[in-house]
């Protein structure tokens, strides 16, 4: 990968909010521990780019849309399926549709 990844510990805390996924669940889709992304997630801990990389990789596969800073507004991130549809993903992934 080219370039640093940005994904700030509060962001990163802030975008697994929003998916409603468990710190065990991101990291094991990123290739990590729990306690790396807990670590990380509270700026005690610190990822390489590769791994900031994938916990970011793995929080977008979950639902996450990062929103980068621009002239008018800082960084962020939201939702990417509207509410309705990411509570038919979350029933589908409940019934074991989606793994």
């Amino acid at each position: 990968m080219t370039g640093k990844v940005f994904l700030t510990s509060d962001l990163a805390r802030a975008a697994r909010a929003f998916t409603k996924v468990s710190a065990a669940t991101i990291a094991e889709k990123a290739g990590l521990t729990r306690e790396q992304v807990k670590e990380f997630e509270s700026g005690r801990g610190h990822l390489s780019d590769d791994e900031k990389s994938r916990v970011r990789a793995s929080l977008e596969f979950y639902g996450a849309l990062f929103i980068p800073e621009d002239d008018v507004a800082g960084y962020g991130v939201r939702r990417r399926y509207a509410r309705e549809k990411l509570m038919r993903l979350n029933n589908w992934e409940d019934e074991g549709g989606y793994s």
